[in-house]
């Protein structure tokens, strides 16, 4: 005989404690949140001020010249810096699109199929995500001088197509949420694999694919060895890129600090906005969990 759980009179709850907030917690991700945006207001501030003001004011005083900064920098070469900006989200964009597509399926082949050497091939995929892309560029850019790829769009896009925290990210996320007998009634119903991957497991992976892809966005987004390495014409640079070369241009011209520092602004400001878009896919990820359970 089962017996009601009655409300406690104090807390209004029932019979289990109503989870107190930890202060703990919540005072690290305060100090995590202050670390990451100090330099971002930092970076806001900074691009306010003319080239006289950036070295003499206090450092989070704000000043009036932001337009002026970003018309300078419209202006510098004939809009050369929004080119940059078109480089990257080129890049970015294109890259990390097809990435995500290309874990996707590596991801589902080796969570739902079984074939000889699976074990070693995902150990060596997390081997692979252990290694930094710093080390790949040399060996990347003398493969892509021997097939004349060097210096031009596909240089920095084709190494972005493969990304190994991709592919682990996709694996874990089709082993937990994609259930085997949804697959195998779908192929009892008649469907092909590129069926069911396209039509079935894509849908149910699309908060796994958000992640993917703003990773790998991100990560090509700022990105700097590769292109840096790999490209000589600066109307191919993306921004990180063309902005080093604006802070560094020898002894022959000063460094261009203010726009180099307006041009960081601009350049977060598609990131944020692109985070802010995609949220949405978490949280529904998130609702949808907690009704499940």
């Amino acid at each position: 005989m089962s017996t009601a759980t009655l409300p406690d009179r104090t807390t209004g709850t029932s019979g289990t404690a109503r989870q107190r907030p930890s202060f703990v917690g919540t005072g690290l991700l305060v100090v995590g949140a202050v670390y990451c945006l100090v330099p971002v207001v930092w970076v806001f501030m900074a691009s306010t001020k003319s080239s006289s003001e950036l070295f003499s004011t206090f450092t989070y005083a704000p000043s009036g010249n932001l337009f002026s900064n970003i018309s300078d920098l419209s202006s510098y070469r004939d809009g050369l810096f929004w080119r940059w900006m078109v480089n990257t989200a080129l890049y970015a964009g294109v890259g990390a699109g097809l990435s995500t597509v290309v874990s996707a399926m590596a991801g589902y082949a080796m969570a739902k199929f079984r074939f000889p050497g699976r074990g070693v091939l995902f150990n060596v995929l997390l081997a692979g995500v252990l290694v930094p892309g710093v080390v790949l560029a040399v060996p990347q850019y003398l493969l892509f001088a021997k097939l004349g790829l060097t210096n031009t769009y596909w240089a920095v896009l084709l190494p972005s197509l493969i990304s190994p925290y991709g592919i682990y990210l996709a694996r874990i996320y089709v082993s937990a949420a994609v259930p085997d007998e949804v697959i195998e009634a779908a192929r009892t119903d008649g469907a092909k694999d590129l069926r069911v991957f396209s039509s079935i497991v894509m849908p149910m992976m699309v908060p796994g694919l958000v992640t993917i892809f703003l990773f790998q966005f991100v990560a090509i987004w700022n990105n700097f060895m590769l292109p840096f390495v790999m490209l000589g014409d600066d109307k191919l640079f993306p921004v990180t890129v063309g902005l080093s070369g604006l802070l560094n241009q020898g002894s022959q011209q000063p460094a261009m600090y203010t726009l180099v520092i307006t041009g960081a602004l601009l350049s977060i400001l598609p990131l944020l906005a692109l985070f802010l878009l995609l949220q949405r896919f978490w949280q529904v990820d998130l609702a949808a969990g907690a009704v499940k359970s």
